[in-house]
């Protein structure tokens, strides 16, 4: 999927410092095909522009963003308007309590760290436990934790585009956050058929408020992303922004024939996300795929995630066990089907990533498995513990018997539950029922 930078593309609709910025694109042939563009971008800058292009250059080098729509509406929108305050990590990572700087727009000091944060491509995070977003007063925070982020822009650039938005759809944007993918449908789809629901009712306030800076004016909802908006529904294409064990049938009721959703599936493990690609025919048949992904957005609220603490981590990297030498090879990273399967098949595991070896724990048990190697086709795999994770990754007999699957089929039975399976019928699973979901 790599590709060459579009230097040139990416800088095309940026002014020179000494030029006014006008985000109408009227005049500027890389931005014009939309017919929504917001008619002026109050507090932008030609120093956001260049933050902007640059972003948008890295994300085509990585083969994350091609040419169309979504290129074009993140080189317009100015992510200082919807983002004009947020945090920056002052702590290390294990550190404890956290420390968080809020930088603020306004703050003429602020600006140029405030710029570097929204265009890294790292996630963005705008509320601290809760609390009001608008009204706030910059500084620093300690404790608590971030309740609401903007998506990494790789991730969010690259569902976007599957998503397929055209002017003139009717777009439900399931957690709001900082109303990004909102801006990007409005700006492609036209606001009068967007809506973008969000728990919180700070979130959208503030959503709200920043998206009518841009002159857009979705309709911004408070209530339930898994029950959906029926008011404005059907709609065309419905795309949640936080995980969920399984495919809230709301949602697939709301999406019109012809429509798409797109959401991540997942365990309370952020190890092994999966994306759920639901199609609905003209005819008004589903057809979902659940397909292994690198990345997935992070749990809805209530999710009671898993995690290694720094004292488990550390147990296992410097721990004994039981140790055992094989010819096989451990499953590689890139085997992200096996991985999926065995999040559903073997529940409860979490995996290491800054580890140097293959690092898996189980937090519920304290147990662990640790697969390092030695020497030409050798590995060493340790376990320690009550449950036998050393046998847990041998599932990936189950996954090569059922031929390696990256992708599985979603079925929606009639009764209410919902499998996955692989395409030769091999390797299924049932995904868990949830309260308030339909049986």
């Amino acid at each position: 999927m790599n590709k060459v930078p579009h230097a040139a593309m990416a800088t095309s609709a940026v002014p020179t410092p000494s030029e006014p910025l006008k985000c109408d694109g009227r005049g500027d042939s890389a931005l014009s095909a939309s017919p929504f563009l917001p008619p002026q971008c109050d507090g932008d800058t030609s120093g956001a522009a260049a933050a902007r292009a640059t972003m948008v250059a890295r994300l085509e080098g990585s083969g994350e963003l091609r040419p169309g729509p979504v290129r074009e509406a993140l080189l317009a929108l100015p992510r200082q308007v919807l983002m004009p305050q947020a945090y920056v990590r002052r702590s290390a990572p294990d550190e404890t309590p956290p420390r968080w700087d809020l930088l603020d727009w306004s703050r003429p000091a602020d600006r140029e760290g405030l710029l570097e944060r929204l265009h890294s491509g790292d996630s963005v995070a705008i509320q601290h436990d809760g609390e009001p977003v608008l009204g706030r007063t910059a500084g620093s925070r300690r404790g608590g934790v971030m309740t609401a982020m903007s998506s990494t822009m790789g991730m969010t650039a690259d569902l976007l585009q599957l998503l397929d938005l055209r002017p003139g759809q009717r777009v439900l944007d399931v957690g709001t956050g900082a109303g990004v993918t909102a801006a990007v449908a409005c700006f492609v789809c036209g606001d009068a058929g967007v809506v973008t629901l969000d728990i919180d009712p700070h979130v959208t306030a503030a959503a709200r408020e920043r998206l009518s800076s841009l002159d857009y004016q979705p309709a911004v909802v408070t209530g339930d992303g898994t029950t959906g908006w029926l008011d404005a529904g059907p709609y065309d294409r419905i795309f949640v922004s936080f995980a969920v064990p399984r495919v809230p049938t709301a949602l697939v009721e709301q999406l019109a024939p012809g429509g798409r959703a797109l959401m991540t599936l997942g365990t309370s493990s952020p190890s092994w996300p999966g994306l759920a690609v639901i199609d609905k025919r003209p005819d008004g048949a589903v057809e979902a795929q659940l397909r292994a992904v690198e990345f997935g957005h992070r749990a809805a609220a209530g999710f009671d995630r898993l995690f290694l603490s720094v004292s488990f981590r550390k147990a296992i990297t410097t721990g004994n066990g039981q140790t055992q030498r094989t010819r096989i090879a451990p499953p590689s990273d890139t085997a992200r089907g096996m991985w999926l399967a065995l999040d559903a098949l073997r529940p409860g595991l979490v995996r290491h990533f800054g580890a140097e070896d293959l690092t898996i724990g189980a937090p519920e048990c304290g147990s662990w498995m640790r697969a390092r190697a030695a020497g030409h086709r050798r590995w060493d795999v340790t376990t320690c513990g009550p449950r036998d994770l050393g046998g847990d990754p041998a599932a990936s007999g189950q996954w090569r018997a059922a031929g390696e699957p990256a992708a599985y089929q979603l079925h929606f039975d009639t009764d209410g539950s919902q499998r996955a399976t692989s395409p030769n019928g091999a390797l299924t699973w049932q995904l868990p029922y949830t309260p308030g979901d339909s049986r």
